[in-house]
């Protein structure tokens, strides 16, 4: 491939932040077992904090920022927020990868992507 049509090929500034953010969320530990937790569930800041063994208040920065890089959505139920891993691409191969890297087996994934 010549150099020009690799340079056609050069993703945007935004593609490329967008991933850039991503990385760099997913980068923290503990943002990184919220997320997998949340491409399973919808679940509450008290029910993350729970299954994480963090508190609350951590557990809400972790969301916004998770929130911030397009990963995740949430929805108000009542008085509380549901947070869920976002239903886009990217985050469904980030899901996939993560699980690959880290061995771990996820069926009901598997079912509803393979």
């Amino acid at each position: 491939m010549e150099e020009n049509e690799i340079m056609e090929k050069m993703p945007s500034d935004d593609t490329v932040q967008t991933v850039a953010d991503a990385f760099r969320q997913l980068g923290d530990p503990s943002r990184l077992r919220i997320f997998w937790l949340l491409c399973h569930c919808e679940e509450c800041v008290i029910n993350i904090a729970a299954a994480t063994d963090m508190s609350s208040p951590a557990v809400s920065h972790h969301l916004r920022l998770l929130k911030n890089a397009r990963l995740i959505t949430a929805t108000r139920h009542g008085k509380e927020m549901y947070y869920r891993a976002a239903d886009t691409p990217m985050v469904q191969k980030l899901h996939h990868t993560i699980e690959e890297i880290a061995k771990i087996s996820c069926p009901e994934w598997h079912d509803k992507f393979n």
